[in-house]
């Protein structure tokens, strides 16, 4: 078969002399692939054009539900691409990491937009900084969706996760995507992608595929564009050096294979949880994906003396790995991706060895439960043993991109720590101990050279997602070798496809920019009180300045009785005079209490309830005789998706402001409602 691009709103099959791929375990051809003939400049256009622009009008909450439909919309249809997996070398289990995985992360992004993003185009980042005396004049971080395309370059390994995970992003954030797969795993991407469009579910121009080479679709980017590469270190620093990148200042952010390390602490020794748990993810790590995985451990440091219990218990646990077809469910490794990858680890092999014994692992030998040995690509796993690792450089510097990793002895943790950062930064490393402050003296030394850090021991192990499993909401990256870029990590995932814009202006000109209300903008009330209004007849900046209360003695011994609160500065008229306080002072929560009966309506009516309480700053004391009052606007809303059969409503947010009678605030925090929508 040919694989076929999605450019431009339609299926486009390539032109000329196509590129052939094999299955990882026959050797039999599977798929041809070209994109010659792409209008690879009309594909940004159109991306800019339609994708940005109708993406753009959607706010973040729309994007969030339109994420979570592909998710069920993919989960729905995941059998069919099961069924495509084997030909890849990929296991069921490896097969669950790329699609179910993938499929996850779509879920994880649609929670988190409607979570943590407000129900607009943009997002308001921090707080306002008051730059002038008076506040009049303040400043406000902006983040906006680029006008541009996501541009996404990724590696063979996880041909759907691999998308997805970068998807999953862009779209949240209002920007298209333009996906180039790996060509020798791009017939389980264009799968995927056909059925994505199938669906119905994404605005046109919101993703294309390019089966094939990119071309010179790297001429023309913008600045408001953004490249991502998976893959190579060597290949992404020639990407990364393309004159469009430089003269743009194109975005580009690269996740590059890396040297990582798993680590044994020295309390962990045989018959420890550690250590049972250390060997099980050092054999996983080399065998899941056939070791074709960029988190995957390729340096195992342990302690000298316990280094040849671990050779052992590694060696038994690997013999009892089935390699074969993968279509068979008790084969629990299947081949390398392809024949070319194979000659690639073979090669790797063999320098590793300068450094090096081959203690475990022979293709020779290797038994296979189905599958051919002679045009599959199958790859045995694989242990060489570097006595020295401080002397020889070769297990930092080269990668075996296969179920090969080495064992290193360390004596000492300082001496573990500098084997750690000599990878020259990596995606992760992982720790099994149970002495915390060993997991201290590694984190502090090597978090400077690694991405992500798992601290592992018979506390956190059952729940524990595993030394090679990125997850949505931490980022995936490292520094140095492993490319210095980061891909998920919740949040900072999306706002890496926005601009972050610094906004200066009066209070109430940035109110009405942004949506919400800040100090110091106008504020405006009228005769209703604003719990007696429904969520659409809300309007931001509509404020409530209440009467007055003041604080008595009574007031202070109540609260005491029913919150059994009698610490001193309440109570003890003496101490509290020696205090800081000076004087006896009311409890900061009867305050809080206080200021809810000053502006509450108590009648039955819109407000549902409160929500919640965000901010909360005690600014000044309130000293028995004072007089409190309470300023209360309303600062945001946000509707709710709510099931059928419930009560349709939004979430309001209200500044609130208690003051006393010389009009010094005396707290301040956001109140948060449930209030009736007569719209829905």
């Amino acid at each position: 078969m040919q694989l076929e691009s999605y450019v431009e709103g339609h299926w486009y099959r390539g032109t000329g002399q196509p590129q052939q791929s094999f299955n990882a375990v026959t050797g039999e051809p599977l798929a041809e692939i070209t994109s010659n003939g792409v209008d690879y400049k009309g594909t940004l256009d159109f991306a800019r054009k339609q994708g940005a622009a109708a993406l753009g009008a959607m706010t973040f909450h729309a994007r969030a539900r339109m994420l979570k439909s592909l998710a069920q919309y993919l989960n729905s249809r995941k059998s069919e691409l099961y069924k495509l997996a084997p030909a890849s070398g990929a296991t069921k289990g490896d097969a669950w990491l790329d699609i179910d995985g993938g499929i996850g992360t779509l879920f994880a992004f649609a929670s988190k937009g409607k979570k943590e993003f407000p129900d607009q185009t943009f997002y308001v980042e921090g707080e306002a900084e008051q730059i002038s005396r008076t506040g009049t004049f303040i400043g406000h971080h902006l983040c906006v969706p680029l006008q541009g395309a996501a541009v996404h370059i990724n590696a063979f390994n996880f041909p759907c996760w691999g998308m997805l995970e970068k998807l999953a992003c862009n779209l949240l954030a209002g920007v298209p995507a333009i996906v180039k797969p790996a060509s020798v795993t791009a017939y389980l991407t264009e799968a995927m992608v056909r059925q994505i469009i199938e669906s119905g579910i994404l605005p046109p121009g919101a993703l294309q595929l390019i089966c094939g080479s990119i071309g010179d679709l790297f001429d023309h980017l913008t600045c408001q564009d953004v490249v991502t590469f998976t893959g190579s270190a060597a290949t992404g620093r020639k990407l990364k050096q393309h004159p469009a990148i430089l003269q743009n200042s194109v975005r580009f952010n690269m996740e590059a294979d890396s040297l990582n390390f798993s680590m044994l602490g020295s309390d962990a020794v045989p018959g420890t949880p550690e250590f049972d748990l250390f060997i099980k993810e050092v054999s996983k790590e080399i065998t899941v994906k056939a070791g074709q995985k960029c988190t995957a451990i390729r340096r195992t440091i342990v302690p000298s003396s316990l280094a040849g219990e671990v050779l052992e218990a590694l060696k038994k646990r690997l013999s009892s790995v089935t390699v074969g077809d993968p279509a068979n469910d008790k084969v629990r490794m299947g081949p390398l991706v392809s024949r070319e990858q194979l000659a690639d680890v073979q090669a790797r092999i063999g320098e590793l060895r300068r450094a090096g014994e081959l203690v475990y692992g022979s293709l020779d030998n290797l038994q296979l439960l189905g599958g051919s040995k002679e045009k599959g690509a199958f790859c045995a796993p694989t242990l060489i043993y570097c006595s020295d690792p401080l002397k020889h450089p070769e297990p930092h510097e080269i990668e075996a991109f296969g179920p090969v990793s080495t064992i290193m002895p360390y004596q000492g943790v300082e001496q573990a720590v500098e084997l750690a950062k000599l990878g020259r930064g990596s995606l992760v490393g992982s720790l099994f101990t149970a002495d915390d402050q060993t997991a201290r003296t590694v984190v502090l030394g090597t978090a400077a050279y690694h991405g992500r850090l798992m601290l592992i021991n018979r506390s956190s192990a059952a729940e524990s997602t595993g030394h090679g499993s990125p997850l949505p909401h931490l980022v995936h990256g490292g520094p140095g070798r492993a490319g210095g870029g980061e891909e998920m990590g919740g949040k900072r995932g999306v706002l890496h496809y926005m601009q972050r814009t610094a906004l200066q202006g009066s209070p109430s000109t940035l109110s009405a920019v942004m949506g919400q209300y800040l100090k110091g903008a106008d504020r405006h009330s009228d005769r209703v009180h604003p719990f007696r209004k429904y969520f659409e007849e809300l309007k931001i900046g509509e404020a409530l300045i209440t009467h007055r209360r003041t604080i008595t003695e009574a007031d202070v011994v109540n609260f005491a009785g029913i919150s059994g609160d009698f610490f001193y500065a309440h109570m003890d008229d003496i101490a509290a005079r020696q205090s800081l306080f000076e004087r006896r002072v009311a409890h900061g929560y009867f305050v809080i209490a206080a200021a809810a009966g000053l502006f509450v309506d108590p009648a039955p009516g819109p407000v549902l309830a409160n929500y919640g309480m965000e901010g909360l700053r005690f600014v000044k004391p309130v000293y028995i005789g004072d007089s409190i009052y309470v300023k209360l606007t309303c600062k945001s809303k946000t509707a709710k998706d709510v099931p059928d059969g419930v009560t349709p409503q939004g979430v309001v947010a209200w500044d609130v402001e208690v003051l006393n009678q010389a009009d010094e605030a005396v707290a301040l925090y956001t109140i948060l409602t449930l209030v009736k929508r007569t719209i829905f």
